[in-house]
């Protein structure tokens, strides 16, 4: 599976009466834009903003961010089985405008979504106040059911990337980054010498609202299976999660992934990267045993000599990631995961909700208890309504001069799991 990532570096985005591309600046019709997202039904009302780093500028509740991009050459099209058809994607031709992005908010579905400060302290936990932002705001029509609600804003934010991404098809990009794994056998041959590695990344699927996507079947309903990396890039994972903002994955990290990126890299040199195992976090113990059990047996099916497991939450998921680290482990299999911790804003309390010897090779994203002070800023994209009741925010959170006290846990990205972040520390 071979995939070419053409980078067109966007440098500017702004609105205007045609929407195009010129010279790295995007020049967006606001109307026609609006137009495309309220063909849904669902929605009452669509407006559009832009934030740009540096900016007095908070967005908020965050609910997703979708980095543009549209399929040039090869099979199917960006997020299979969401807005193209079902085809196996991650080989051809992709190009991606690099540097901004579509981020939705509005009305809140459910109470954990975050803050994305342009500007001050807050700035610093987020990557996306260094993206330029294209921010829907969609208020959905009266009484919609929270999962109908949920589903127009997901799309609302595809929808919005797909068009923006289509400036870009016919344009030579500014960078090209290849990417190649080869089917398993013809991989052994090839390297028969590199340690043979995987990446077992958990999906959060713990229902209510809970939802990861794997080509547009909620993954709540499968059983683990194995992946190109190169898929997960075209979008074949998407984000319906309305969890804790700190550490959920948004679409935009499924198609960035860093552990996807470096092993890449190492690929062929010092590692095998054989491919990626998915995997959900459901909440009945039974489906946790199967899904775990079925991770461990492909992990050793593969012939794997070390694995990387990320994680997607915390609470109940940190059950799974014990369960998974301990029976890869229990096959003679190293095994690294990639949790976050919350321990209290002291720090002094326990991580993780379950702990194991065997979970002896550990890379954190912070403490997401950790408390911030976030200034006020001059403009709002969204609203505040919502502040103290985010995961992260309590009573009081919101100041009557425009301050927000809260921890991090509040802040999108902050403690990402898959190492999408700015905090980190690892022991062995």
């Amino acid at each position: 599976m071979r995939l070419e990532l053409g980078h067109v570096l966007i440098k500017d985005v702004q609105f205007g009466n045609e929407t195009k591309l010129e010279k790295g600046v995007l020049t967006v019709n606001k109307e026609e834009l609006i137009n495309l997202i309220k063909e849904d039904e669902h929605l009452a009302s669509v407006d559009v903003d832009i934030a740009k780093p540096g900016e007095s500028v908070r967005i908020t509740p965050v609910k997703d961010v979708v980095e543009p991009r549209v399929k040039v050459e090869g099979p199917g099209g960006v997020f299979p089985g969401i807005l193209s058809k079902v085809d196996v994607v991650g080989s051809g031709k992709t190009n991606v405008l690099k540097g901004c992005v579509v981020m939705t908010t509005g009305k809140i579905v459910g109470f954990q979504e975050g803050i994305v400060d342009m500007s001050g302290p807050g700035a610093e936990f987020t990557p996306f106040s260094k993206t330029i932002n294209l921010v829907l705001k969609c208020e959905p029509v009266e009484g919609l059911k929270q999962h109908d609600h949920e589903r127009a804003v997901r799309f609302a934010g595809f929808k919005a990337a797909a068009y923006l991404a289509e400036t870009a098809k016919s344009m030579t990009p500014d960078t090209v980054e290849v990417y190649e794994v080869d089917p398993f056998l013809k991989g052994i041959e090839k390297y028969p010498n590199l340690p043979k590695v995987g990446y077992v990344q958990m999906l959060q699927t713990q229902g209510l609202l809970h939802d990861t996507y794997v080509y547009g079947v909620d993954a709540k309903q499968i059983v683990p299976t194995i992946m190109y990396p190169t898929e997960i890039m075209d979008g074949a994972i998407v984000s319906g999660n309305c969890v804790s903002a700190c550490d959920k994955n948004t679409t935009y990290h499924q198609m960035n992934n860093p552990v996807i990126h470096d092993l890449l890299a190492e690929h062929g040199k010092t590692l095998n990267f054989v491919g990626v195992i998915i995997t959900n976090e459901n909440v009945y113990l039974a489906d946790k045993e199967r899904s775990s059990n079925w991770t461990a047996k492909l992990a050793e099916y593969l012939g794997l000599d070390g694995v990387i497991v990320s994680q997607e939450g915390f609470g109940n998921p940190d059950t799974d990631l014990i369960m998974n680290t301990k029976k890869i482990e229990a096959k003679g299999i190293d095994t690294v995961i990639i949790t976050d911790e919350y321990a209290g804003r002291d720090g002094a309390s326990q991580s993780l909700a379950d702990a194991d010897p065997s979970a002896n090779a550990v890379v954190t994203g912070g403490n997401a208890n950790e408390i911030i002070v976030l200034p006020k800023m001059d403009k709002v994209i969204g609203t505040l309504d919502y502040v103290d009741i985010i995961a992260g925010g309590f009573d009081g959170s919101l100041a009557a001069d425009g301050t927000i006290t809260v921890e991090i846990q509040a802040i999108t990205g902050a403690t990402n799991e898959v190492g999408f972040n700015k905090m980190s520390a690892r022991g062995f």
